[in-house]
């Protein structure tokens, strides 16, 4: 999809290559700019807020990277500090006729935060076995033609949890509702209790979900099927990866700025299971 092939205006006007896309144009839907432009006015007020409702909900301490126009709103995107490692956001309402932003009514989607900390519970249990999947994927884009997602990117508009420049962590189950409370109850819990909880539990397969996500690296109109196929075998392959149930996807080299998100009908993509041992 090289930018003289772009299928119609939508694309010309919002497709860019992955590399060069920092999250600049990411847009919520119906949002209204003004929101935004409130918020920014009362910056330090606003991100003051959100810190204070992580630490005070949560136990967690965030720093905030991006504030985002909503409809009557805005929603800031954080990266909590320490472990459990994960992101998320806050919605923050703002009164548009007085323009003043309401933070004392911050709120956040269900079950979102929680999912980030879980994920990142997640990745302490099994710190040994991501260090063998990060250092894994990092090398394949050194062996292919393939990159993952600038740092930016993940900052700015992702939110989703456990989140590398290669995959994301989503968490479901009650065994993750286990770890979740232990943290709550203790913050300083440790690597090897979280383990603990979870080996002491059978774990759904499904229960955890690690989304692994590359772009084709320049002005690549399709994902190379060969490429893909070779780091899918090596994957599936390979030993001692944290388990649960994986999906793979390869796009081409562009993400739509306005919405994130990089997959379309022609991004390859396959599932496959590791067990617990």
């Amino acid at each position: 999809m090289g930018t003289s092939k772009k299928a119609n205006k939508y694309e010309e006007e919002n497709f860019v290559l992955i590399e060069d896309y920092d999250g600049e144009g990411f847009t919520l839907r119906d949002a209204n700019p003004k929101t935004g432009e409130i918020a920014e006015e009362n910056r330090d007020e606003v991100i003051a807020a959100v810190e204070a409702y992580f630490v005070s909900e949560y136990d967690t301490e965030v720093t905030v990277h991006n504030i985002v126009s909503a409809v009557d709103a805005v929603s800031v995107y954080v990266e909590s500090v320490g472990d459990p490692h994960f992101y998320s956001f806050a919605v923050v309402p703002v009164d548009l006729e007085n323009e003043t932003v309401k933070t004392d009514e911050i709120w956040t989607e269900e079950g979102q935060v929680e999912d980030g900390i879980k994920g990142g519970l997640y990745k302490m249990a099994f710190s040994e076995e991501f260090e063998q999947l990060d250092a894994f994927l990092e090398s394949s884009t050194e062996t292919y033609p393939i990159i993952g997602s600038p740092q930016a990117v993940i900052e700015n508009v992702k939110g989703n949890g456990y989140t590398t420049p290669y995959y994301f962590v989503s968490t479901f189950g009650n065994v993750f509702k286990d770890i979740y409370n232990a943290y709550m109850e203790d913050p300083s819990i440790s690597s090897e209790e979280i383990h603990s909880i979870i080996s002491d539990q059978p774990m759904d397969k499904s229960g955890v979900s690690i989304g692994i996500e590359f772009y084709m690296s320049g002005d690549e109109a399709e994902p190379d099927k060969e490429v893909f196929d070779e780091l899918a075998k090596e994957l599936e392959e390979m030993k001692e990866l944290p388990p649960g149930e994986y999906f793979l996807f390869l796009n081409d080299g562009f993400v739509d700025k306005r919405r994130g998100i990089g997959k379309k009908e022609n991004s390859l993509e396959r599932r496959f299971i590791v067990e617990q041992e």
